[in-house]
């Protein structure tokens, strides 16, 4: 069987979007037969902004993506912060929007503890920056990641292309 080629794009401003993308990319290559990548968005912030905003440093592990790369992949995951996006009213142009829906379970319904997340997909609140993802927003993110690899791999499996 060929491979499901899945990229994961994100930005990270403080690390903890790349936290998450990091356990997505673990979640989507637990499904055999993908191979995930993780990709960052090339920085556009000038460094004396990003030095007032106390951004996190970029990891050198992790190569930057450019646009015309996404067409290699067999499906994408977007990974931002949530300040001025909004990706999914994208999503009529022609792409197949992949949400969690409540398929996460008894996770999704967790009223015991603030957390990241919803329907749409996995999440974190960083407040300040000073609050880390949990462990359950992790977990979350992680079975996002294998949520949407197998759809992915559906999908490649069922296409005529």
């Amino acid at each position: 069987m060929a491979v499901t080629k899945i990229y994961i794009v994100y930005y990270s401003l403080h690390g903890h979007v790349e936290t998450m993308a990091r356990e997505v990319l673990r979640g989507a290559n637990e499904v055999p037969d993908v191979e995930a990548t993780l990709w960052q968005i090339p920085e556009t912030l000038p460094e004396k902004i990003l030095e007032k905003v106390q951004a996190a440093p970029r990891p050198d592990d992790v190569p930057e993506i450019q646009g015309e790369q996404l067409g290699e992949a067999d499906g994408f995951m977007f990974g931002f912060p949530s300040r001025l996006t909004a990706v999914t009213k994208l999503a009529h142009h022609g792409m197949i929007f992949v949400p969690l829906g409540y398929t996460f379970g008894k996770g999704m319904y967790e009223m015991g503890e603030v957390k990241g997340g919803s329907p749409y997909g996995s999440g974190t609140y960083a407040a300040d920056g000073s609050r880390e993802p949990t462990e359950l927003e992790i977990e979350q993110a992680n079975y996002h990641g294998k949520y949407f690899a197998g759809i992915a791999k559906k999908l490649k499996k069922r296409s005529p292309v």
